[in-house]
């Protein structure tokens, strides 16, 4: 897989994840599942989108002991989805379980990334609720550092360390990045925060973009707009089809 946008589908239910899809004519949209998707639909909204021909990034954030861990990878194993994630901070043991779980008996398997620190969390927070007093973007990397060790084939982390991430574990060891806005957005809930233009530069494998593109008046240009920003020129609709759309 390469570099992509990834629109985060934090809808309530499948009614309105397939509304919003539909808007997106003759294109398949790469698409992650969250945790409210999947608990609200379970494993049929996975396969349904698999049906559409979406690609998936199942985002379950799985952080439990590495046994319950390899037995849940093995059964999302079988959802043909294209990444999945579990927490780093659930320590490299688990994350070896993970792998051994997620791997089929013919040996392939999805894409497994690790989640560092999530975008909502900032030094204060991290050392005030964490008792982790070490600067946060040396937190991410050693969590990088575990990942790769573990096997795993990447990890999601904010824009703002994906650059060291791939200068300490190699520029095929995926950065997956959330907290992304336009420039001219609302940050929400997000703290460290980059534009997709910014996540471009630095380097950013993927990039997850949820609320500019799933609260937009218009997701499709929204996302169109992302694209563009985000330094994708081969897309299916074009690039001067695309300008033309968003600067008439």
């Amino acid at each position: 897989m390469g570099k992509d946008v990834i629109i985060a589908c934090d809808f309530a239910g499948a009614a309105e994840t397939f509304r919003f899809l539909d808007r997106f004519t003759g294109r398949k949209p790469f698409v992650k599942i969250g945790m409210e998707l999947f608990y609200a639909e379970g494993p049929e909204i996975v396969r349904e989108l698999k049906r559409r021909g979406h690609r998936i990034f199942l985002d379950l954030k799985l952080h439990d002991i590495p046994n319950t861990v390899k037995k849940t990878m093995a059964v999302l194993s079988s959802l043909d989805v294209d990444i999945v994630n579990l927490h780093a901070g659930g320590t490299a043991p688990m994350m070896r379980a993970a792998l051994e779980g997620l791997t089929r008996p013919d040996g392939t398997r999805p894409l497994l990334i690790a989640v560092t620190m999530l975008t909502s969390t900032d030094q204060q927070t991290m050392e005030n609720d964490l008792l982790i007093r070490e600067p946060i973007a040396d937190v991410v990397l050693h969590y990088a550092k575990n990942a790769k060790a573990a096997g795993l084939d990447g990890v999601v982390c904010s824009p703002l360390e994906a650059a060291k991430v791939h200068e300490a574990c190699g520029a095929d060891f995926l950065t997956v990045t959330p907290g992304v806005r336009f420039a001219d957005g609302d940050r929400g809930d997000q703290k460290r925060v980059m534009t997709p233009a910014e996540a471009d530069r630095i380097g950013s494998d993927y990039i997850v973009v949820g609320r500019p593109i799933t609260a937009a008046e218009d997701p499709v240009k929204a996302y169109e707009r992302c694209m563009i920003e985000f330094g994708i020129r081969n897309s299916e609709f074009g690039i001067r089809n695309c300008l033309n759309k968003l600067y008439p």
